[in-house]
Formats: structure tokens, sequence, C-alpha cells
């Protein structure tokens, strides 16, 4: 064979695997087309076109008095569509868009005129259809963003134009009373849930819509359609025990001798008596920068020993098995009471060594209690304990919300039982207790010996509906006798008028309680480190109790018993409560109202509905809600009263207002108060009735 005819063959292959080899792609491609066709374009689609979620509002978070807590308010991220506006119809987008970048310029204040204006443009020439404008943008923000040129559906002439705006929706959730039960509120994420939002986190989140996005140039998901394909479902409502005013009050108690006292850290709570309904918790842990904040809810989760606190359990136990009574003796000696390899100490000398049961605790002797444990409990320790556990003192209250520390009451079956352990127990070691659990124990005493867990969450309700409620559970339908109950009741009260606790008693209305001081163990040094846990428990009115309350202040370094740390906070608390609450002011209406000849009473503007709640209980008949009169009418005993109403945008008139009203007023305008002084409102710098825009600050001055 030739060489020429070598090379045509050679060439005549290759031509024919070159053929054949197209005819394989050709056939592969028929064959992805028609037969794997429809699963490689779902492939795409997924990876173009996705359902993304679309998250409901979460639910409102009320307060036992109707204030709200925790609410979801959205916030829009507004993005322009370039191309709303056809092509062919550029003349009416270069008419208007001008004026819309002035607009956009002037209210958000971000960027010039012009660089919105070359922002839009450009945006056109791209054909862009989801330009970010703005983050983070309110409601109220979005309202006015709509009335601007191009944004929302307009006519030019014969036709109609989509707007240009596109507005994606996120729910921000805050908290109207910033830092208020803050740590009880709480928190929901993915790792992690605190408080009510955590604990009733499935009723508050709702149901998640849905809606197809689908992925353009740079990465970004813009929605297909500009209405939502599945509408959320927004969360229940949770109406909590907390009252707001009280809170506040206990926020303000607390903090205040936080500071005086240079602690740690402390907590205070208050529980109504029959209901066991939380009205205030408060947990304030000293920051690195020597500054109070609720970073750690010690009240649910801080077990310690209670120290001196826990003798109302020691010396219940007695007075109901019988043992001892109120007046029974106890010699104390000078003071110390030996017991194996150990010496129990009062923290002052006795004034006489022989004393009655009543009288030790109102000194709060140590060494009376041990003493009077050891002897009737120390052949049989098991009795003690078992008493302590059939009140449930070992067991978890089963909050309503979370975090809540194991308690920790030994008995003689405990790896850590010693011969110390009895007499320890007595007044206060040895075990782990939270603020809590001690108070529900004292609650129960108040409540006549029934003892209920406390409550955080009274009902819930979607769309204004009960989902359900929930009442206290009963722990104990009756710790001890009535008659060892009573005789508790009674040696409380003493505290208060004739012990540690008699510089905390009010001339207004009757107190039982309790002081303790206990020394807080160091992981290293043990008892040796000399830090001390200063406390009170009690309740208020002694003889009708309503609230119970207790406080707790952890390694005070100004001072450290529980009278003189913890105790002030009690009676500031207590006061504040009993000034507020009318119900335990007696029946005014059936007392005599002399008004005759007097003076106007002073009345100030402010809500109707409030102040008639008020004149009810005072037996005060409003005689002219419209108007502010010059004379009472002393046959009615009449009030005169201003209503306010308060329009959105438009600017209250606070003038003789209070702050907290004035606050209130404002604010529901929309606009931010700076105040200067104290009193009554006398001056503010923006003219009652203007328009101006939401937001605006406003200088409050009270004299």
């Amino acid at each position: 064979m030739t060489i020429r005819k070598t090379i045509l063959v050679r060439v005549y292959l290759a031509f024919g695997l070159m053929v054949l080899g197209a005819f394989a792609v050709f056939a592969k491609m028929l064959h992805l087309q028609y037969v794997d066709g429809g699963e490689w374009r779902a492939i795409a689609d997924s990876l173009t076109i996705q359902e993304r979620v679309v998250e409901a509002a979460r639910g409102n978070i009320y307060s036992n008095d109707g204030s709200l807590l925790a609410t979801s308010v959205p916030e829009y991220e507004l993005r322009f569509d370039a191309m709303s506006i056809p092509a062919e119809d550029s003349d009416i987008f270069n008419s208007k868009v001008d004026s819309l970048a002035i607009k956009l310029s002037s209210f958000f204040k971000d960027r010039s005129s012009r660089q919105y204006l070359n922002l839009l443009r450009e945006a056109r020439a791209k054909k862009q259809r989801y330009v970010l404008i703005k983050r983070a943008v309110s409601h109220q923000d979005l309202k006015i963003v709509k009335t601007f040129p191009l944004m929302s559906v307009f006519k030019d002439g014969k036709t109609r134009y989509p707007g240009s705006l596109v507005a994606v929706r996120q729910n921000k959730r805050i908290l109207p009373f910033t830092n208020l039960a803050a740590r009880t509120i709480g928190y929901k994420n993915d790792e992690v849930r605190v408080g009510l939002e955590g604990a009733y986190g499935d009723y508050i989140e709702g149901q998640s819509g849905a809606q197809m996005m689908q992925r353009i140039a740079g990465g970004v998901w813009v929605p297909l359609n500009r209405e939502v394909e599945v509408a959320p479902i927004d969360g229940s409502d949770i109406i909590a025990t907390i009252d707001v005013n009280m809170q506040d009050m206990a926020q303000r108690a607390l903090q205040k001798q936080l500071m005086i006292t240079n602690a740690d850290n402390g907590c205070v709570i208050l529980m109504e008596v029959a209901t066991g309904e939380v009205r205030a918790i408060a947990n304030f842990t000293k920051d690195t920068d020597g500054q109070y904040r609720e970073k750690y809810n010690l009240a649910i989760a801080q077990g310690a020993d209670p120290g001196s606190t826990f003798k109302l359990a020691s010396y219940l136990a007695a007075l109901d098995d019988g043992y001892i009574d109120i007046h029974t003796t106890v010699d104390i000696g000078n003071g110390t009471y030996k017991v194996p390899s150990h010496t129990i100490r009062d923290s002052h000398a006795p004034k006489k060594s022989v004393v009655t049961v009543k009288e030790a605790f109102d000194e709060s002797s140590n060494v009376a209690i041990t003493k009077l444990i050891n002897t009737h409990y120390g052949d049989n320790p098991s009795k003690f304990t078992s008493k302590l556990h059939s009140w449930g003192l070992n067991d978890l209250l089963g909050l309503q919300i979370p975090g809540e520390a194991i308690p920790l009451v030994k008995t003689p079956k405990s790896r850590s039982w010693s011969k110390l352990s009895l007499v320890q127990m007595a007044y206060g070691y040895e075990m782990k207790l939270t603020p809590l659990q001690t108070l529900t124990l004292y609650n129960g005493v108040a409540n006549g010996g029934k003892m209920v867990a406390p409550l955080f969450v009274k009902e819930i309700r979607h769309l204004g509906n009960t989902v359900e409620k929930f009442e206290a559970r009963v722990i104990n339908k009756q710790m001890a006798s009535k008659e060892a109950i009573s005789k508790m009741q009674k040696m409380l009260r003493s505290v208060m008028v004739d012990g540690t606790g008699k510089r905390l008693a009010s001339q207004l209305y009757t107190s039982a309680g309790k002081t303790g001081t206990a020394q807080m163990a160091d992981d290293h040094r043990g008892y040796g480190a000399r830090r001390y846990q200063s406390s009170f428990a009690g309740y208020f009115p002694a003889d009708n109790p309503k609230y119970s309350m207790i406080v707790v202040i952890r390694n005070p370094r100004n001072g450290y018993y529980g009278g003189t740390v913890a105790g002030p906070v009690f009676k500031e608390l207590a006061d504040m409560v009993y000034a507020n609450d009318l119900s335990l002011q007696g029946v005014f209406s059936g007392k005599e109202v002399n008004v005759a000849g007097a003076k106007t009473p002073l009345t100030l503007k402010g809500s109707k509905e409030a102040s008639a709640k008020v004149y009810e209980a005072l037996g005060f008949k409003p005689t002219n809600w419209n108007a502010i009169a010059h004379n009472v009418d002393s046959a009615n005993k009449g009030v005169p009263f201003t209503e306010v109403n308060i329009k959105e945008g438009v600017v209250p008139n606070v003038l003789g207002m209070g702050l907290v009203d004035a606050l209130y007023t404002m604010e529901n305008a929309g606009y931010k108060a700076q105040v200067t002084g104290r009193g009554k409102v006398i001056a503010q710098s923006l003219s009652p009735g203007e328009k101006l825009k939401m937001g605006t600050q406003v200088l409050v001055q009270l004299n």
C-alpha cells in the first residue's frame, strides 16, 4: 500500500470516528432532554426557585394589669423594582424619579438626593428588580414611603402602573419596659430557652407561612409574587402574673440596696398569698463595670443554704409534733452549745440564759433551735426529715418557666449524712433551697397551712379567646395542724414587734417575718472566706395576709445581718405596695368625706377609665368629665376631670400632668420625651395640636 493510500485510510477512519462521536453526543442530548429532562429541570428549578418560610408574628406577653411586657413589631426591608414600569413607558419613570430621590433623601437622611437618583437610574439601566433602599424600617415609616412618587399603584392618564416598592416584612421582638422583669420574660433561640418566652415558645411562635422565592444575579433571593402564598398564623398571647408597677418598685428597691451594701448579687420575689401568683421578681448581679444588671435568675436557679429563715420549718415541725409550745423554755447558757466535734454559737451574747421558744425565735438564737431539735429528734432524725419532705421541700416546684434548681433536704440515708447533719439543718445548713422554694414555705404558713406552687402565667389567649387557664397547684393541703400554724404565725408576727425585725415594722399595717444570715461556702476555702448571704422572708398584712415576700442579698460588704441588709428592701417594697393597693386600705366609701368649703382636690389630666376606678374606690362621684370646674359639688362629692385624647402624629397637651402620665401620652402619640425637673409639667417644647413627624423629640419641663 502506498503512502498516499495509507493517509487516505487514516483520514476516513478519523472522519468516521468523528461522525460516530457526533451521533453519540446527539443521542445523549436527546436522552437528557426527553428521558432525564424532567429530573434535571427539577434540579435546576430547586437551585433557582425555593419555597421560603415566612415567619409568623410572635404572640404578646401581657402583665397582670394588662400592660404589654413583650411584643413583636414589624420591621421592613425596603427594595425598589426598577422595571415595574415597562421599558416603553420610560418617560413616566423619568418624570417622577427625581421627586422620589428627593423624598427618600429628605425622609431617611442617609444619602443625598443625587446619590439616590444615581442609584435609581442605574437600577433602571441594569433592569434590576430588587435594589436595596433601606433596612429596619418601621411600619409607620413604611406607610409614609408608600406615598412617595412611583412607590405605590398609580394611574397616568388611562394607564395603571404597579408600585415599585417591594417591602419584605421581618418581625422584631421588643420589650416596651426594657429591662423590667427581663429575665423572667426571657428569650428563645435555637439553642436556649429562658423564661416565659422559652417555656411557652410553642404557643407564642404561631405557625409560619410560605412564599416562593427566586434567586437572581448576585445570589439575591426575590419573591416571585408580591403576596405570600401561605399566610402565617400569628402566635398566642400570654397573660403573666407580673404586675408592672410592683415589678418596677421591686427592682428599684433591690438595686438601691445592692449599691448601698456593695453586694455581689441579690433577688426579691413578691407573691400573692392565696393564689401563688408572682407579682414581682427581680434579680441583679454586679457586672464587670460595677453596674447591676439582670443576668441570671437567682430567685429560681440559685440553690444555697437558706440559713436562719429555715428556722421557721424547724420550729413548725416541733410545734406540730407537740414537742414544744410558744411558752416552752430552753436553756441557752452563754450562747454556745457543744455537739460532737463542733460548737454552735449565737451571733450575740444572750441577755438571759433561759428563754421561751417565742423569745428564742424573736432573737434568732442558733443555740435554742439546735438544742430543741437535737433533744427531740436526736434519737430519730428521720422523723424530722420526713416531715420536711412531706411539705415538699425536697421536690421541684414544677414552675412554668425553666431553670429551677433541684432542692436538697438531706435524710439519714443520704451519703453525706453525718452526726452533725441534724443540728446543722436545724438552723438552715447542709441543704440547698432557692429563694422561691423558701418563699413557698413561708407563703404556706401565711395561707393557713395550704402550700401552693408559684404561678407565672395565668392564661393563654389566641385572637382574644382563652386557650388555657392556669390556677394554683396545691402542693400540700395542710402542712401542719391549724394550732401549730397559728402559733407559728404569732411567732413570725412577734419578730416584727419584739425581735430582729422590729426596725422594719410599719405603723400603718402589720407584718410578719424572719431575718436570716448564713455563711456562704467557697468552693476552695469552705466557710473560711467569711462571705455571707443576708435574707428576709415574711408576709403582710399579718392579720389578713395578702402578699408574701423574700429578699436575698449575697456577699454584701457593708454589713451582713439579714435585718439590716435584706430587711430594708422588704420594708420599702411592702410600704409601696400597701400605698398603691387600695384593697389593703379598707372600705373608703363608708367613711365620711368632708369636702364642703374645701379646695378642689388635685386632679390631673389623664385616662378617664383609670381615674374612674380610683374615684369609685375612694367614694368620690365625678360630676364633670369634660372640663375642670372651679368648685366641688359637696352634695355629690364631685371631682373635676379633663379627659385626654391621644392621636398618633398630633402633639398632645401634657401641661399639668404628672411625669408618668406625660410620658405615656407623648410616647403613645409617637413622640420621644426628654424630661427635666420634678413635679407637674409646666412647659413643653412642641405646641399642642401640631402635626409633626413621628419620633420627633419633645422637651418636657416639670416643676
